[in-house]
């Protein structure tokens, strides 16, 4: 049974009123024999009063009462028209109004989207005054030439839908118009704001501009440039291409720097699908240079500006230090000495250890090996030769010194085994367990052949600067098949998993598992990096060609192993970080190396970064030291924005031997051209708002249709009165009174 008083509501079951309403008249006529009975009328009438004010509050809201509040509608609701100005917007896939059949010319989704507004279809909503129509625009793409801006970018659906509800509260239907392309990663999927949008009775309509099918384009996705490398030296730049051509496309990539020199790569391009490749380039100057990589615009490709990247690399002039372990003075270890001897770049010491003999001596000699941990930090590669753990040779607290030099300091270690076996002994250290390969402990002393065979070069080693021997990558297999052969390996079984095979033996393969065996293999160590040469013969690479590619490839292994140790380094602190070029968003890794003054590793103390922005705010943060390790610090932070990042680190205990670098994250644009529209994006907003897609020939009658929907109804707003905490807590104070006004009224 429902009934009201103005506002006031009342529904209740017809028992429950009917109960109500009795026990009402019950205690209405208990109050009145009461108070005929009584000998003080005047006080049992105060209380029988109460006691039926008691009753009347009970049955009251036994019959759940309800005040509702009425909002009667605007006279005038307001439509939106919002237009997609997003950088995405530019990709020329669409047909003006009309000429969607295939005919007419192709126009970008924004010309689209002005010929759709200069209709100005909406006008009949504005007929009588009946609508309020805004037309607004969301995700609009920078006008100006700012990168910063342009590659901070977004198309940001959401907000654009989500400000608006909250912001308009006369609201009552949206139309759209844009290609469904969004890209805002941190802020809620857009078919949140769609559900918003039905609880609050608003329609969205959508109006899709662009082609679902992508545009054919060549992408120039990423470019992976180290951020720096060594004058005169090549250094090996990463790029990634994506096609959505259907065909193979064979193309250039073509680098070039500023002073106009340039270098070129033929590459074939699979279709439909994304390729990865490097090409290498030789720094002629110190310095930060500004370089460009490019492919030419393909036949039949829609989108050029796509097509190519610029990016910076610094080129710096090196002292490498490095130390050769040996025993006995075998042809290998002396053209090795002899090469990074003659290179200008590298600073070797050698450590000749004969069992039999007294140590090696004479220039480039040191007659101990360096026990003093700040001497021993001082070398970026150590060249372990036919050497192994034993009198006259290395100790085990050595063994373990090269392993810490590793793992803590990011030096290099090179594995050159020998015929007489002396590295097996180091499989009982953990130095042993450095190396990349499983050796075969029933044939010590290698595996020897009775005519020389050739290394042949994996895929990974053809593309690797380790084994680029020539100066572009498609002279290189032919210079690696050309080289004379050897006579001797190791008796390696296999590659340790997590390591990286660079070649193998081109003739013989392993009798038990079948696969061809690893001889150079590479693989990391804690912050370090390991390589195994399985061979001894590369010494003879010199003949007919003298030091060409025998010093070329040793002095790459150096510069490869000490790559990362020198990424930064001063006096007291050394740096190095992970990924050298972030993208915003990224987290970046920083490991420091610390000293003190005397160059032992600091033990006492902290490493203070300060980091500053490429909008020029300056933090400050300490790294945090590794427990176990040789002055070893870390930290990160997080790439907030594209730009240069400048890192400041010193030593809380001195100001001197502060080390500067700087880290170029290069923003990969977010918002792009040449991809398809997202129809299935609108069509779901459409769908859970309770609206539709429109196409853009329909709009005048979809207005027509928003015009003749009914005047919206009044929006009752009802507030149940039973259950709040103050009706209880007046009945209670009611009955109280009552309580102790019946002991009063009988005690005098």
């Amino acid at each position: 049974m429902s009934f009201n008083i103005e506002n006031l509501y009342f529904s209740a079951p017809l028992p429950i009123f009917i109960m109500g309403l009795v026990a009402w008249l019950l205690i209405l006529l208990l109050c009145i024999v009461s108070l005929k009975r009584s000998a003080r009328p005047g006080r049992t009438g105060l209380l029988e009063l109460l006691r039926l004010l008691c009753a009347t509050v009970t049955v009251f809201f036994l019959f759940n009462p309800e005040w509702r509040k009425t909002i009667e509608p605007v006279k005038q609701p307001e439509i939106i028209i919002l237009h997609d100005e997003s950088g995405s917007m530019s990709t020329a896939d669409a047909r003006l109004p009309g000429q969607e059949g295939g005919a007419g010319e192709v126009v970008t989704r924004k010309e689209v989207s002005e010929a759709i507004l200069a209709t100005e279809f909406w006008k009949l909503l504005e007929k009588d005054g009946k609508h309020r129509v805004s037309v607004e625009s969301f995700s609009k793409a920078p006008d100006s030439d700012d990168g910063e801006a342009i590659s901070l970018a977004v198309t940001d659906i959401y907000s654009a839908l989500s400000d608006r509800i909250e912001d308009r509260p006369d609201l009552r239907a949206v139309i759209m118009i844009g290609d469904g392309d969004w890209n805002a990663r941190e802020k809620p999927a857009p078919v949140a704001a769609a559900q918003k949008m039905r609880l609050q009775d608003i329609p969205l309509f959508s109006v899709v501009t662009g082609a679902p099918k992508r545009l054919p384009d060549l992408d120039l996705l990423a470019v992976k440039a180290p951020t720096y490398g060594i004058v005169g030296e090549n250094v090996q730049i990463p790029f990634t291409i994506e096609s959505s051509l259907d065909r193979d496309v064979r193309t250039i990539v073509r680098i070039r720097d500023q002073a106009g020199v340039e270098k070129t790569k033929n590459i074939t391009i699979p279709r439909g699908s994304t390729h990865y490749d490097a090409i290498l380039w030789r720094l002629q100057k110190e310095g930060s240079s500004t370089l460009e990589l490019s492919i030419p615009f393909a036949d039949g490709e829609l989108v050029e500006k796509n097509n190519s990247r610029r990016f910076n690399i610094a080129g710096r002039p090196e002292s490498i230090r490095a130390l050769i372990i040996e025993t006995l003075p075998r042809w290998e270890y002396r053209f090795i000495r002899n090469a990074l001897s003659r290179d200008p770049g590298v600073d070797v010491d050698c450590l000749l250890l004969h069992p039999q003999l007294e140590e090696g001596d004479g220039p480039d000699y040191i007659t101990a090996f360096p026990d003093k941990l700040e001497e021993l930090q001082q070398y970026d590669v150590i060249f372990i030769g036919d050497v192994g753990i034993g009198d006259g040779m290395l100790t085990a607290e050595q063994a373990e010194l090269l392993k810490g030099l590793v793992e803590n300091q990011a030096s290099g270690i090179v594995f050159i085994p020998g015929w007489q076996g002396n590295q097996f002994s180091l499989l009982e250290n953990e130095l042993g367990g450095l190396m990349p390969v499983v050796l075969d402990e029933a044939l010590k002393s290698g595996q020897e052949e009775a005519t020389d065979s050739p290394l042949a070069l994996t895929s990974e080693g053809r593309s690797s600067l380790l084994t680029m021997l020539g100066d572009t990558e498609e002279e290189n297999p032919t210079i690696w098949r050309s080289l004379p052969g050897f006579y001797w390996h190791a008796p390696v079984v296999r590659a340790k998993s997590g390591t990286e095979v660079l070649a193998v033996h081109a003739n013989r393969r392993h009798p038990k598992y079948g696969h061809r065996i690893p001889l150079i293999v590479t693989s990391r160590a804690g912050n370090g990096k390991v390589l195994f040469m399985g061979i001894d013969s590369a010494w003879r690479w010199r003949r007919g060609v003298e030091d060409l590619y025998h010093y070329r490839f040793w002095g790459q292994v150096a510069r490869w192993m000490s790559y990362q140790r020198n990424m930064a380094a001063g006096e007291r602190v050394r740096l190095y970080f992970t990924p050298e070029r972030p993208l915003p968003g990224e987290n970046v890794t920083i490991n420091a190396n610390a000293f003190q003054e005397n160059g032992a590793p600091l033990e006492e103390g902290s490493v203070l970064i300060d980091l500053t922005a490429p909008d020029g705010s300056v933090r400050r943060f300490e790294l945090a030291k590794e427990d176990g390790t040789w002055g070893s610090f870390t930290g990160r932070f997080k790439v907030t924005m594209p730009g240069d990042w400048i890192i400041a680190a010193r030593t809380s205990e001195s100001e001197e031997g502060a080390v500067k670098t700087r880290i170029i994250a290069e923003g990969a644009q977010i918002e792009k051209t040449g991809h398809p529209a997202r129809p299935d994006v609108l069509a779901e907003l459409s769908r859970v708002s309770r609206g539709r897609v429109v196409e853009a020939s329909q709009l005048e009658i979809l207005a027509q249709e928003i015009y003749d929907l009914p005047e919206p109804r009044p929006q009752v707003i009802p507030e149940s009165q039973w259950d709040k905490w103050y009706v209880a807590a007046g009945l209670m104070g009611l009955l109280a009174i009552f309580w102790i006004g019946r002991k009063l009224n009988g005690t005098f």
